[in-house]
């Protein structure tokens, strides 16, 4: 049996008269409509199938340009993609990791070489041994080196704050162990937190199926250009979360400053209050004694309005704000006191607190949620 063609409608050719017949009044065995709704209804289905044409080769030329925007990007970025090997105490972790500059200079996950030993890095026909100088369990990522006898192929950075939801992204990473591979999908949120966890700063949700492997490599805008770092994949890998890269620089830029990740404490608490005013609702409640923020003028009571750039709304845009913090950088803080904004130069110091034992959860690293407030500190 030979089956009919089916063309784009899904309809045999022969039956799409009939059909037509039948709609715009024509015999089809025992009904016929008035000259006037006959022409009437076939005015209408020539709109319509005009329209669906015209939707189904926008689409089909959307659809074409948007694969050939991936097959560049990949074609321009796949050299500078490394596969990272290395072990730990139960067995051999394989990940991805990415050049981001000729000195050999690579990111990649925490989870792939932030606590293992024996890290190789291999890209192309070369593998070198690499030595971790970063490795952030609070951003999720980690900081390597090798000693190239040439300059490496590596990705340009680009602007992480010009993400938003529905954004085109693609990954390049080495899945299941196989050749590096693009996979491409959009945007679907900038997630402050999951399952009852602050983020340590906002990370950037993919719909990218993230497969096991992929972890540490590069989340790239349409343009090539670096704005993140998979850390983590989410549902059963429906999605992945990213660190955006202006987080991944800061981590960088500590380790060059002060050889160390310094986070910046300013000593104060916080809560969320039910009422809202200057379109925040955040309170101080404490202030450590001695602290930055008492040194500062900050007092108990005052409504945070920001943190440097970050306005904030509530707690929940807390930890992202802090993450920028940095040990004896002022940073501008604005509160609503007595009836007026008011600005308060803080200069942050180390925190006193020692990260100690924190867990990463299977999706990203991040902070518990406190029921009733959020300190502005590394906490558990």
């Amino acid at each position: 049996m030979v089956a009919e063609p089916m063309e784009r409608t899904g309809v045999p050719p022969n039956r799409r008269r009939t059909i037509l017949m039948a709609m715009i009044g024509g015999r089809t065995g025992n009904r016929v409509v008035s000259r006037r709704a006959r022409w009437a209804l076939f005015s209408s289905i020539v709109l319509i199938a005009g329209f669906t044409d015209w939707n189904y080769a926008r689409a089909e030329e959307t659809f074409s340009a948007v694969a050939k925007d991936v097959q560049a990007i990949f074609e321009n970025s796949k050299d500078a993609i490394v596969k990272i090997e290395s072990e730990d105490s139960h067995g051999l972790l394989v990940g991805t990791g990415f050049f981001v500059s000729p000195t050999g200079l690579i990111y990649t996950s925490y989870r792939v070489a932030g606590e293992s030993s024996d890290i190789v890095a291999e890209f192309g026909s070369c593998r070198y041994p690499a030595r971790r100088l970063v490795a952030d369990i609070r951003s999720g990522i980690a900081i390597l080196k090798i000693s190239p006898v040439a300059p490496t192929p590596y990705i340009a950075l680009g602007d992480s704050d010009s993400i938003a939801t529905a954004s085109g992204v693609v990954i390049l990473g080495f899945p299941l162990d196989e050749s590096v591979t693009p996979n491409y999908g959009v945007v679907g949120g900038l997630d402050q937190g999951h399952q009852n966890r602050f983020f340590a700063t906002t990370l950037i949700r993919a719909n990218i199926a993230a497969q096991r492997g992929e972890e540490g490599a590069p989340l790239l805008n349409l343009d090539g250009h670096v704005v993140g770092i998979v850390v983590g994949s989410v549902d059963d890998r429906t999605a992945c979360y990213a660190l955006p890269i202006k987080a991944a620089e800061k981590v960088r830029s500590d380790y060059i400053r002060f050889g160390e990740i310094r986070q910046g404490w300013v000593g104060v608490t916080a809560v969320d209050r039910e009422e809202t005013e200057h379109e925040s609702k955040v309170v101080i409640n404490k202030i450590e004694d001695n602290s930055p923020a008492h040194i500062a003028g900050v007092q108990p009571g005052d409504v945070l309005l920001s943190i440097g750039t970050v306005k904030i709304h509530s707690t929940s845009d807390i930890p992202s704000a802090c993450f920028f913090l940095t040990v004896n950088q002022t940073v501008p803080v604005t509160v609503f006191r007595g009836g007026q904004e008011v600005q308060v130069d803080v200069v942050p110091s180390q925190a006193q607190q020692p990260l100690g034992n924190v867990a990463i959860p299977l999706y990203a690293p991040g902070y518990l949620i406190n029921s009733d407030s959020l300190r502005l500190r590394i906490e558990n």
